[in-house]
């Protein structure tokens, strides 16, 4: 199916860069060649202690490389993360270094906002990070990790990070669906270096795939914990003078949280629930729209069927966990949070252990504007080869337990 949700910008941008695209025939020097800009970039030579991970990016580039249908710009576009994301690690890595006591910082108690996506976990992920307790990564953080630095600097830093990631140029509907701001907290998918956003919002890689499903991933939530720890290094304290509670979400976690729980032992996981039938049409549209930036055609109906499989199984991953780990899940039923939030949140605060007062009460009310300029977010299942019952009969067993969670907390009000 042709692509007709980009610009024609876009599609020009494509067409002046397709010369590109020959570095696509030998990822493996495409890759040398990035990592050696990424050295020059961060005034550092990787070593031993990097290989796993410069492997494992050449193997993601392999893997895009095969990609049919990748378009100039999704070659390029990955090539520059993967070498972007090595600059990062090594600036993580140097720091720890010239500064060990880095590594002593604790990271307590945080909390992973995790569930299907297109479930509110933006909201109550923007809503927890506001709390005077709580702090969430911001995007340029995350994107260019470091030490505090004064304020002209992190302005600069900002409005660089601001314009790496102007999508809209490109595809106008990010700014209904997903809108992106380098000042705010935002999905730690950007600190991960793999997962299965991968798949989803780039392309169906069948070897990826498997390779990320025979994964150990805690080695990504290591990195993650100490890239935090970076940003908590030297920084102002809570109000109260404790450190903060660090709030992350990346939906796709769910599947995740016992590979987190290693790392993260005293971590909470929030879990937002929602109806896959409502969800599972908006977070089509969200990849076909993502996957556009990325091929030149998406196949709608083969994503429907991708997006079915990956989602069910994360499913399963984070039912499967819950089960083991109750008193570390705490349930967050769309419904509630939408029909009552100014019930529900609070105290959803204080199921954790967070003090709600009213200036939280004004980042609730700022944080619900959101939803209300979404709106022109428009999707259909039957675009992507789906409808109810497909939809139902695969997410059976979670749809009930859904509905017996709203009822039951509905109940206990």
């Amino acid at each position: 199916m042709g692509n007709n949700r980009t610009t024609f910008a876009f599609k020009a941008a494509n067409a002046a860069m397709a010369p590109m695209l020959r570095s696509r025939k030998d990822p493996d020097e495409a890759w040398a060649k990035a990592v050696q800009r990424a050295e020059k970039n961060a005034g550092s030579r990787t070593d031993e202690s990097d290989r796993e991970w410069i492997e494992d990016f050449r193997f993601l580039a392999n893997c895009v490389a095969d990609v049919p249908n990748l378009s100039a710009i999704g070659w390029l576009t990955t090539m520059m993360d993967a070498q972007a994301r090595l600059e990062n690690r090594l600036r993580i890595r140097d720091l720890h270094r010239a500064h060990p006591e880095i590594g002593e910082e604790p990271i307590i108690r945080p909390v992973f906002v995790v569930g299907l996506p297109r479930t509110a976990t933006t909201l109550a992920h923007q809503v927890l990070a506001r709390s005077r307790q709580c702090r969430g990564p911001r995007l340029w953080e995350m994107v260019r990790t470091d030490l505090q630095r004064g304020p002209a600097e992190e302005a600069r830093l900002v409005k660089k990070v601001g314009k790496q990631f102007s999508a809209t140029r490109f595809a106008p509907d990010f700014d209904h669906i997903h809108p992106v701001d380098a000042t705010k907290p935002e999905e730690s998918m950007f600190l991960l270096p793999h997962g299965l956003y991968h798949l989803l919002f780039h392309a169906p890689m069948p070897e990826y795939r498997k390779w990320f499903a025979a994964r150990d991933t805690t080695v990504d939530y290591r990195y993650l914990k100490s890239a935090l720890q970076v940003l908590q290094h030297g920084r102002p304290r809570a109000v109260d003078g404790s450190l903060h509670r660090w709030v992350l979400k990346y939906p796709l976690d769910l599947g995740e949280m016992a590979s987190i729980r290693k790392v993260f032992p005293d971590a909470t996981f929030v879990w937002t629930h929602r109806s896959p039938v409502t969800v599972m049409g908006s977070l089509c549209s969200l990849a076909d729209l993502a996957q556009s930036l990325f091929v030149t055609t998406v196949d709608r109906q083969a994503l429907g069927a991708y997006a079915m499989e990956l989602m069910s199984e994360i499913v399963e991953a984070g039912r499967a966990f819950r089960q083991r780990h109750l008193s570390s899940v705490v349930d967050v039923p769309y419904h509630l949070l939408a029909e009552d939030p100014y019930t529900f949140v609070p105290g959803l605060y204080e199921r954790l252990g967070l003090e709600w007062s009213i200036k939280d009460e004004g980042n609730l009310v700022e944080a619900l504007e959101r939803p209300l300029r979404d709106r022109k977010h428009e999707y259909t299942l039957g675009s992507y080869g789906l409808d109810d019952d497909v939809v139902h009969r695969t997410f059976a067993d979670y749809e009930r337990m859904v509905s017996a969670q709203n009822f039951y907390t509905r109940r206990t009000r």
